[in-house]
């Protein structure tokens, strides 16, 4: 504790916390474990976190960044204590320049923020994960977070021209630039992009952006197999559509959905037009049918539902749509809807978002895996999840990024059933394995940190987890920077 006195002393005030609530506040993120720091920072310059990290150096305190605390797989629990170093003052737009196409932004401005400050000149900044309400663009860079919109777009990776980085001793560099292209030297703030806090603390960055879609639009449709969707999608892109998003969700993704909207919409005021309104963003043949028809098995449920987004010229938009409602037509679908227009397809991006709550809702533990094959081998993982299914006596909802392989597959477990803990990380085992047999990634937007330290060592070959640990060596020798995790 006597160092960290000293620390409280060398930074300005209030920037370094020693209070048990704030500390305890700081110990975890959405995944299960926690652990109670010694310290929280809480910086509002480079300076300070400068003068933090060549403090913990010299003392060996081990620090921890942290966004917003929303990764899905402890990256920020600061298993080893020490000091947990939160970005969450510096939160600052600090430029945004119409005429370069670019942004420069303090690490703890939240996505959603500067997408809206672009956009009202214009401007679009496509990364779009789904909590983009609330995380940081530095998380983002943190763990290379995705969304929908990769698919056309690409991930933030693709967006970052470059970075102003602390490394572990307190040398503050400037990486990259504001460039659209950028061929001097290696290309080393790419580096920093998705490395966990493992090599350095980001506390700048100038972004891409790309001139604003000026129309919108989105296609869903439900079907009554995974094999006819998945084919959908094939489809889709055989005939050289490139959606902005292409998203795929399940029968028990779609129920469990169906219950939150039925649920809320009953809760905001039991009109049942309003009821009806609502759920028939899910399937609009329940808007003719009164909410108790709704809730009885008057029609075929679809056991796959799929949401197409295209931008672009409205015009064109509005072609694309029409021929994309024929390309479907061969795979027999049970409902098909658009929805013309930003305010129109922004409804069906709200009921998207209830995909993950609903399951939540479940009561059930959601053991959230963002496992990615490659495209081709799609409807093989829906074959396979099932198996995995009637194996072990779980459940596993899947949806998300089919466009790009990237699937958000869900065990949901009961824990307090015996053996169910067991029976889950024996489903895990397997399907991390099938994944990387297929040529997959056992994660596409969440990171390794604590939840995916037990399938790292299987995911790479040694040769490429020695060359991770020869890069952290070089830029934290003393291992300070996020201790515990993964290298």
């Amino acid at each position: 504790m006597q160092p960290l006195l000293k620390l409280r002393r060398l930074l300005p005030a209030g920037e370094l916390s020693l209070e048990a609530a704030v500390r305890q506040a700081h110990a975890g993120d959405k995944w299960f474990a926690t652990h109670v720091p010694e310290a929280v920072a809480l910086p509002r310059s480079t300076k300070s976190v400068a003068t933090l990290l060549r403090f913990a150096r010299r003392y060996r305190i081990p620090v921890t960044p942290r966004g917003s605390g929303h990764g899905y797989v402890g990256g920020c629990v600061p298993i080893r204590g020490g000091i947990v170093l939160s970005l969450a003052r510096m939160n600052r737009i600090l430029e945004i320049n119409a005429a370069d196409f670019v942004a420069v932004v303090q690490p703890g401005v939240i996505t959603q923020k500067l997408q809206d400050e672009v956009e009202k000149l214009g401007l679009f900044y496509p990364p779009d994960p789904a909590s983009k309400k609330d995380t940081f663009i530095g998380g983002n860079i943190a763990t290379n977070a995705g969304g929908p919109r990769c698919l056309k777009y690409g991930v933030t990776r693709d967006y970052i021209l470059g970075l102003e980085v602390v490394l572990a001793d307190g040398t503050v560099v400037r990486l990259g630039g504001r460039t659209h292209k950028n061929k001097t030297g290696f290309d080393l703030h790419r580096l920093f992009v998705g490395s966990e806090g493992l090599l350095g603390i980001v506390t700048e960055a100038t972004v891409k952006l790309l001139p604003l879609p000026p129309y919108r639009a989105c296609l869903a449709a439900g079907f009554a197999s995974m094999r006819a969707a998945v084919r959908s999608l094939q489809s889709i892109l055989e005939h050289g559509f490139l959606p902005a998003a292409l998203e795929l969700a399940d029968a028990y993704t779609l129920e469990a959905a169906y219950k939150r909207v039925a649920r809320e919409a009953k809760v905001a005021g039991g009109d049942p037009a309003a009821v009806r309104l609502r759920l028939s963003a899910l399937d609009p043949r329940l808007a003719k049918m009164s909410v108790r028809g709704a809730g009885r098995s008057s029609f075929q449920r679809p056991k796959a539902h799929l949401i197409v987004e295209l931008d672009g010229q409205g015009r064109s938009v509005r072609e694309e749509m029409r021929q994309l409602r024929r390309l479907l037509a061969p795979q027999k679908p049970l409902f098909v809807q658009t929805a013309l227009g930003a305010k129109h397809a922004e409804k069906v991006w709200q009921v998207r978002r209830e995909f993950s709550y609903g399951l939540r809702d479940t009561g059930l533990t959601k053991l959230n895996e963002d496992i990615v094959v490659p495209r081709g081998r799609l409807e093989e993982l829906f074959a396979f999840t099932t198996r995995l299914q009637r194996k072990h006596g779980l459940t596993i909802a899947c949806f998300g990024h089919a466009g790009d392989g990237n699937i958000h597959t869900n065990v949901m477990v009961d824990l307090t059933r015996p053996g169910a803990k067991k029976r889950s990380e024996a489903a895990l085992d397997e399907l991390f394995a099938q994944v990387i047999a297929w040529g997959g990634a056992i994660t596409g937007e969440h990171g390794i940190g604590l939840a995916k330290q037990r399938w790292w060592p299987k995911a790479l070959s040694k040769e490429a987890r020695d060359l991770h640990r020869t890069f952290k060596r070089a830029l934290d020798p003393t291992g300070i920077l996020n201790p515990g995790k993964f290298v």
